[in-house]
């Protein structure tokens, strides 16, 4: 909490137990110095996954409300730091927005939102968000949603490793990323070939096989249509 919250928070302690009253402003500046000391760290208001949400105000509402002593920042830091310990507990990790090959980067996201979820910035991602759902048909929608995504992710590294097992997918998004034109994005107009889109040309006769390279004719093509003049919007 900020100081003026922490004074806040005093004041209103004051008020629900008139004990509390400094006699002079020297005693009121000095527990105001002993509680902000204690509760700098413990912030006013934070989510719990539950629904049990932690309230600064809540907490010293209860104590007074509950207990014959007289209330000591204390009685409000120790509850935080129950509260934080079991909403960490639960939090799961969940995968960053961030490129997993930048390892610093993905290291520092992590360690952010585990920083905003202990500051009370952020609730913590629990198992059943990231499972999915509660019941079965939950659960295998969001199985088959991450599996699809899967299919269309490998991170940069793993990708230049298998290059050379997948020379045909490689060459087109290296052609994708320079922004040129790929034969593959149109069918093989050479007679004896004919491939449609996205499969190689095809050479050989009965036993046909594909070629590492697309005939002329159709790159002439791709570049044609990757180059010509886009129509106007309507």
């Amino acid at each position: 909490m900020k100081r003026e919250e922490v004074a806040a928070l005093l004041a209103y302690a004051v008020r629900l137990d008139p004990r509390l009253a400094p006699v002079d402003q020297a005693e009121a500046d000095e527990r105001l110095a002993q509680w902000f000391d204690l509760l700098e760290d413990v912030p006013p208001t934070a989510p719990h996954p539950d629904g049990r949400d932690w309230h600064a105000g809540h907490v010293v509402r209860h104590h007074i409300a509950s207990s014959p002593y007289r209330i000591q920042p204390s009685d409000v830091s120790r509850p935080w730091h129950t509260f934080k310990a079991d909403v960490l507990g639960r939090h799961t990790d969940p995968v960053p927005p961030v490129d997993p090959d930048d390892q610093s980067a993905y290291r520092a996201a992590l360690a952010n939102t585990r920083q905003a979820i202990a500051t009370g910035q952020a609730a913590p991602a629990v198992y059943r968000e990231l499972a999915g759902g509660s019941t079965r048909d939950e659960r295998n929608e969001f199985a088959a949603a991450r599996l699809a995504a899967l299919g269309d992710y490998m991170p940069r590294t793993v990708a230049k490793k298998l290059a050379e097992f997948r020379k045909t997918r490689s060459e087109r998004e290296r052609l994708a990323a320079a922004n040129l034109p790929d034969p593959l994005d149109v069918a093989c107009p050479h007679p004896p070939c004919r491939a449609s889109v996205a499969r190689p040309c095809q050479q050989g006769g009965k036993r046909r096989t594909d070629r590492t390279t697309p005939h002329p004719s159709r790159l002439d093509l791709a570049t044609a249509q990757h180059y010509a003049p886009q129509e106007p919007a309507a």
